[in-house]
């Protein structure tokens, strides 16, 4: 008997699954986690395999309910992203945002998984910094308690949570799946010493530089078009807005392989002022892969309709 855990690949996403991963560990029960390919909202071939092989499966901080709905097996779906409840027999759906509560009291999935088995950790914060960076000190007091229980500073976290993103940032699939068990395996003074983790934050730096010389400034939004084949749109946009202090940032990777990304960030103070999920809504209308929250909206499509959910989005801005 084997669970199967399901997850994204950035470090919230692999965060929550190591939290689950040692639960598991604990009441003695066998486990295999599994990722998707990196920046697609899709399980392949491989993924179904392992579904068809387990007993119980989560999935853990995607926003795939369309996806999860397939599934013919006890499934526990764990999310804190905006999408619609499921109500299916075979299927837990644990998403308090869907329920009414605010991002402040869950900032991400670690978050939601921690409460929901009452386990906390250091992984908690490290997931929660990974989806609303330093803010989340301000919001809750628990997120710095939960780092010093295990001799960690603030900025200690910042970059346990940068080095945990590198593997899906440079396209490492392999290294995002192997993270799970190597952060079971590790303390996380370790975890801060990770050679290949290193290396991939040196080579990540220069290319998000590299794309922020790319700023086109408009009257209500701030553009960024660049090329590169690793993973980087997400910590661009956030850079922009986070530390540059753009309000509303655009930021649009014509480079992805065979594919474009788009991803947009606004600033906390404009939620609910610019309605990210309808605009999530729309483009999902036109066919597009899209997911997101209040903040953010992510997007992958080919590179010919790249510039179509460009105009739907500067339109709906």
């Amino acid at each position: 008997m084997t669970t199967l855990i399901i997850h994204h690949w950035d470090a919230d996403g692999i965060c929550s699954a190591s939290l689950i991963a040692s639960i598991l560990d604990y009441l003695g029960e066998s486990w295999r986690n599994l990722t998707p390919p990196i920046g697609r909202y899709e399980f392949d071939d491989r993924i179904w395999r392992e579904i068809e092989r387990a007993t119980d499966v989560f999935v853990v901080d995607l926003n795939v309910p369309e996806i999860v709905e397939r599934i013919d097996r006890k499934v526990t779906f764990i999310d804190h992203h905006v999408q619609p409840k499921i109500l299916k027999h075979n299927v837990e759906h644990v998403n308090p945002i869907i329920d009414g509560r605010s991002e402040k009291e869950y900032p991400s999935a670690s978050w939601v998984v921690s409460d929901y088995f009452s386990f906390w950790s250091y992984l908690s914060t490290l997931g929660a910094i990974g989806d609303v960076g330093r803010r989340v000190f301000d919001w809750n007091r628990k997120a710095m308690e939960l780092l010093a229980e295990y001799g960690l500073k603030k900025e200690d976290g910042m970059k346990l949570t940068s080095l945990i993103d590198s593997n899906y940032v440079v396209m490492d699939r392999w290294g995002v799946e192997d993270a799970v068990r190597f952060i079971l395996e590790s303390e996380p003074r370790e975890l801060l010493e990770n050679e290949r983790w290193l290396r991939n934050l040196s080579r990540i730096e220069r290319e998000v530089w590299k794309a922020l010389n790319n700023v086109e400034r408009y009257k209500k939004f701030t553009k960024i078009e660049f090329k590169s084949n690793f993973n980087i749109i997400s910590k661009v946009a956030r850079k922009a807005v986070w530390v540059m202090g753009y309000d509303v940032v655009l930021a649009v990777n014509r480079g992805f392989g065979e594919d474009g990304q788009i991803y947009l960030r606004i600033s906390p103070k404009l939620a609910g002022i610019i309605d990210v999920p309808k605009i999530i809504e729309e483009l999902k209308v036109r066919g597009f892969n899209v997911g997101g929250k209040r903040e953010v909206l992510g997007l992958v499509c080919p590179k010919e309709r790249i510039d179509e959910a460009v105009r739907i989005i500067e339109g709906l801005l």
